[in-house]
């Protein structure tokens, strides 16, 4: 199903065919493969393994994330059911503060209610919910915070002078490089990688075809924030990325979001248009990912937008040195990408003096347990208790949080005032990821959480190798079968053997993060787990 030997524009063409179809109904796959000349076992295998092409019959989905749960999700999707719409579960659907979120078709409607499934009358068309029709923006903040201070500054407006990137022209790469250097700016999609050894790495290779892909394909459970970056601050996407492009010898820049970014592709798209003229011939190209969470690592993104199945490829080689279509390739995602125009604008310098133990602002996501969840752009190395300061506070008493989505497990209450930044949390053995930081209250029985948890990287492992496909499946069936009423503490006996076998030989992190919903709840709330 690899399909080495298919023509690269051919096999690049299979996702957007099978889309175009309406996904994989009986004699789509022929269909494909005739118009394309390619074997229809290719495209049966890449419509198969994305869930919007898989199962093209099911045109609502109701996100079934702890955040979203935690706001009556499933008896939204049981009301769905009893209204008989051709209706799902899905895993998170980047709406998690404005939850419940259902997507109908490729649109995503907030706060959807019991009430709004049954004025829909069981026509799917039908659904909607109140400001559904809107752009789909969530709360930010923090407001009457001066711009200077603020790398992103989703409250300004858009700025379409294209000024950061005639300062790169001007700087040229050498001194875009070292201006990024002195920046501190790490990558903020979860690995926390410093960016200027990424942009030399590909501006130091000897091929000179070399690409720059935008990762937008924002998955995690508990994030929402590069959603708000392309909806309000698209101009700083497009202009990062060209930055990017000039500063690393690329001409083309290829847009990855994910299929259910229906409204913030439209963003981008105007952006596009107002700005690809500023930028000396750097070709844009949009691309819509078709339903599966593993696509936010590199290579598996870099896997589908080739239009394959996305599967993380084995490293080395990095990207840098072999990336799209086995060249050089700087891959980013858009809060990182969307920092370089203040960065260029305003010196490294001053990226690096607005962080408190790390260089630079962050943009936090908060759901969950708190009176407003939003995307909050702070200082990096804030503290929970400041976060949900800017949020409005608590609602309840804090029992635990997760500080960086569903990868990074759950913390105690104890750890309140601990830096959310990247060292911080992993000397306490967890991780900042993509800052989806939610919020749970004393209401909350954490084997429940933790099972849901489970229950999401085990839909979405890929399942290329086995520690992560047959461990995703053990936790999840030890932790279930603890829950069905015996309490018998021998079903979590084996848990920590098979965590450790996880994180030693998956390939990719899905694998290696996986047991750390359950091995951390289990640390820190043993009382939970009791007979």
């Amino acid at each position: 199903l690899r399909s080495v030997n298919i023509r690269p524009e051919r096999s690049a063409a299979i996702p957007d065919k099978l889309q175009d179809q309406g996904g994989l109904a009986d004699g789509v796959a022929r269909e494909v493969a005739r118009d394309l000349g390619v074997a229809e076992a290719d495209v049966y295998g890449v419509a198969s393994f994305y869930h919007l092409l898989a199962r093209p019959d099911k045109k609502v989905r109701v996100c079934t994330g702890l955040s979203c749960k935690l706001a009556g999700a499933d008896g939204v999707l049981e009301a769905c059911e009893e209204a008989g719409l051709p209706v799902e579960g899905i895993s998170c659907l980047a709406g998690c503060d404005v939850p419940p979120a259902v997507l109908r078709n490729r649109r995503v409607l907030p706060r959807v209610t019991v009430e709004d499934v049954a004025r829909a009358e069981g026509d799917w068309e039908k659904l909607t919910s109140e400001g559904s029709e809107n752009e789909w923006q969530g709360y930010v903040g923090p407001e009457g915070v001066s711009g200077d201070q603020l790398a992103l500054d989703l409250l300004g407006e858009p700025d379409w002078s294209a000024a950061g990137y005639r300062a790169a022209k001007e700087m040229g790469p050498d001194g875009v490089l070292d201006a990024l250097e002195a920046s501190g700016l790490q990558g903020r999609g979860g690995a926390g990688f410093p960016a200027h050894i990424k942009w030399r790495g590909v501006r130091g290779q000897a091929e000179q075809v070399r690409y720059v892909v935008l990762n937008a394909d924002e998955g995690e459970p508990g994030t929402f924030k590069d959603r708000e970056v392309m909806l309000r601050r698209p101009d700083r996407v497009i202009e990062g990325l060209a930055i990017a492009a000039h500063t690393v010898g690329a001409q083309d820049v290829y847009l990855y979001l994910r299929g259910e970014f229906e409204v913030p592709w439209k963003a981008i798209e105007r952006a596009i248009e107002t700005l690809s003229d500023a930028f000396d011939g750097i070709r844009f190209h949009m691309h819509a990912g078709q339903g599966a969470y593993i696509c936010g690592e590199e290579t598996a993104l870099i896997e589908a937008l080739e239009g394959k199945r996305g599967m993380p490829r084995l490293k080395p080689p990095f990207p840098v040195e072999k990336g799209l279509w086995q060249k050089p390739t700087l891959v980013h995602n858009v809060e990182t990408i969307a920092c370089l125009p203040a960065i260029l604008a305003r010196g490294g310098p001053w990226f690096e003096n607005l962080g408190r133990t790390e260089p630079g602002t962050k943009l936090y996501c908060v759901s969950g347990h708190v009176a407003r969840p939003g995307t909050y752009e702070l200082p990096l190395g804030v503290s929970l208790d400041e976060l949900v300061e800017a949020a409005g506070g608590y609602v309840g008493n804090l029992k635990a949080f997760s500080p960086g989505g569903a990868s990074s497990g759950f913390l105690p209450a104890s750890e309140r005032t601990r830096p959310l930044a990247f060292k911080s949390l992993g000397e306490a053995g967890s991780m900042l990821g993509s800052a989806g930081v939610v919020v749970l209250n004393d209401t909350v029985d954490m084997r429940t959480a933790v099972l849901d948890e489970l229950r999401f990287f085990e839909d979405e492992s890929c399942g290329q190798c086995a520690p992560c496909r047959i461990g995703t499946y053990y936790l999840r069936e030890s932790l279930a079968r603890h829950m069905s009423g015996t309490g018998d503490a021998d079903h979590l006996a084996h848990v920590a053997d098979a965590a450790w076998q996880m994180n030693e030989g998956s390939i990719c992190g899905l694998g290696q993060a996986a047991p750390l919903p359950l091995t951390s709840a289990l640390q820190h709330f043993p009382e939970d787990f009791k007979e």
